[in-house]
């Protein structure tokens, strides 16, 4: 998931890191017996057997795939309110990647690589960035926008220019001035969804779009849906799994999020995890050959990071951008985003390191790598607007400006660096306009085959605690547990994992439960 200093959490793994960094450089445990049987190539008898009647011309179609690039795109259409399937509709936004090898082809595996709100049509398309050669041989790799977000009629709130400023804004305030900017932000933002998008904005939740999932499954002529999600990617497969247990095939859910937590807990969890992903960058960087250019200590080079950011605050600084400076919100983005991966701490120092000069331009960069901002202003995506509307409308909770000093001692516990921008945050759903038309539910998937479930002891997105928590809550859930650093498990080098991922989702052979890595 990915963290949004004004707002709440949004997902960025694997090949999303890659794509928003490339340009710039840079146990023991019981057995579980095998799931159920390996998708075919035809479709299979049942998949397009709807879950009510109601639903039956949804569950009817048939999808008519044409050549985009290197790939195949179609649509599928699903119904905007599920209680209501014969009023309005909307066309979700497909893309196959076909498998390497055809006579070993085993089925389609559809991914979604988190958010919420990051489109699933780019995450199919990263090849070996995202997904090892052996599923992209036996699979066709499918990727969806969920409604709401990528080409699925996207949700619009702001301009390129008001979504520069909302990216921008101190996200903790020092007075009550500052206090009623970022409320007045807020409020521009929801304002703006409602007048800028149609009727789609209120239907964004993450159960509406795993209702989507399954018309997606029997589109493909699929009996069970077989699949890879990561980070806010897990909630929704989870999601999927406790209303269609019996649907469910190869689950492999990677990056976990506790599933129980409300917004607040999600938030200090997730504060949590930044946390432990900075002490360890700051480690390695006093681990090295050369002199840490943070300080001599750990706590030294925690202090500095933070005192630069209260520098930022007070002066922003200039960038090569333009007339742009680097505020502190976008200082922010631009630190975070390379805990993600430890492959990109050596890009993180090089910013920190012009920052300390007065240059905020590689941190700028960072910043407008993380929210899929263009060299020209634009925006490549609306993963920023729809990650506020869908986190919101699945859990509407919110303190007022002035609750917020009641809220810093947790925050600032769990994250002295961080702590009071996620504290600031809780601000964020307190304007929304639209409600829910489905709530979040209490998951368990009873029924459902093993579900394979991933933590990464130091993660900073969705904190290791929230896979042990979510393999507990799940009926059949199995955990799979990486010793190391970064958002997400799989490809990421470890071949430990690479080896339970792809023995579950090739040949059906499911990790031993508690397996460590």
């Amino acid at each position: 998931m990915r963290v949004i200093a004004v707002l709440l959490v949004i997902g960025l793994v694997g090949a999303g890191i890659v794509g928003a960094l490339s340009a710039l450089g840079g146990g023991s445990g019981s057995s579980k017996s095998s799931s159920g049987p390996a998708p075919t190539t035809s479709p299979q008898p049942g998949s397009s057997s709807p879950p009510t009647p109601e639903l039956a011309p949804f569950y009817g179609q048939r999808l008519a795939w044409s050549p985009c690039g290197d790939f195949e795109c179609s649509s599928l259409t699903v119904p905007v309110d599920y209680r209501d399937p014969s009023g309005d509709t909307v066309h979700l936004a497909l893309l196959k990647d076909p498998a390497d090898d055809p006579a070993t082809r085993i089925g389609s595996l559809v991914v979604n690589p988190g958010g919420p709100g990051v489109p699933g049509t780019n995450y199919a398309t990263q090849g070996t960035a995202a997904f090892r050669q052996p599923l992209l041989d036996h699979y066709d790799v499918v990727g969806f926008d969920p409604r709401g977000t990528g080409s699925s009629d996207p949700v619009d709130c702001l301009s390129d220019a008001q979504l520069d400023d909302y990216l921008a804004v101190d996200p903790v305030p020092d007075d009550a001035a500052e206090a009623a900017d970022l409320v007045d932000e807020y409020d521009t933002f929801w304002q703006g969804c409602a007048d800028r998008s149609d009727d789609l904005v209120g239907h964004l939740t993450t159960v509406e779009a795993a209702r989507d999932l399954d018309v997606l499954r029997s589109a493909l002529g699929e009996a069970t849906l077989t699949y890879l999600g990561a980070s806010y990617g897990t909630k929704l497969g989870a999601t999927y799994a406790d209303l269609f247990p019996d649907r469910v095939g190869r689950f492999v859910l990677d990056g976990a999020v506790d599933v129980s937590l409300d917004a607040r807990a999600s938030s200090l969890a997730q504060a949590t995890g930044f946390e432990t992903a900075l002490r360890s960058y700051v480690q390695n960087c006093l681990d090295g050959t050369d002199p840490c250019f943070l300080g001599g200590t750990l706590e030294e080079g925690l202090t500095r990071i933070k005192e630069f950011l209260v520098r930022v605050d007070a002066e922003p600084l200039a960038t090569d951008d333009g007339d742009r400076v680097l505020r502190e919100g976008n200082a922010f983005y631009g630190i975070v985003l390379p805990l993600y991966s430890r492959d990109y701490w050596s890009i993180l120092s090089q910013a920190l390191r012009a920052g300390f000069s007065g240059d905020g331009s590689t941190l700028l960069r960072l910043s407008d790598a993380y929210a899929s901002r263009n060299a020209d202003g634009s925006y490549a995506d609306n993963s920023m607007e729809a990650l506020a509307v869908i986190s919101c409308l699945d859990d509407p909770y919110a303190v007022t400006p002035a609750q917020v000093p009641a809220q810093l001692p947790a925050f600032e516990q769990a994250s002295p660096t961080f702590g009071d921008v996620f504290a600031w945050g809780l601000t964020g759903c307190a304007g929304i306009r639209e409600h829910a038309t489905e709530r979040d539910r209490t998951i368990t998937a009873a029924g459902a085959a093993p579900i394979v479930v991933i933590g990464t002891t130091r993660d900073p997105a969705t904190p290791y605690a929230g896979a042990v928590h979510l393999a507990h809550q799940l009926d059949s859930g199995v955990l799979v547990s990486r010793d190391g650093d970064g958002h997400t498990a799989y490809n990421t080098g470890n071949a430990c994992i690479d080896d339970a991922v792809e023995r579950y989702l090739i040949e059906g052979t499911v990790p031993q439960d508690g397996l460590r890595c």
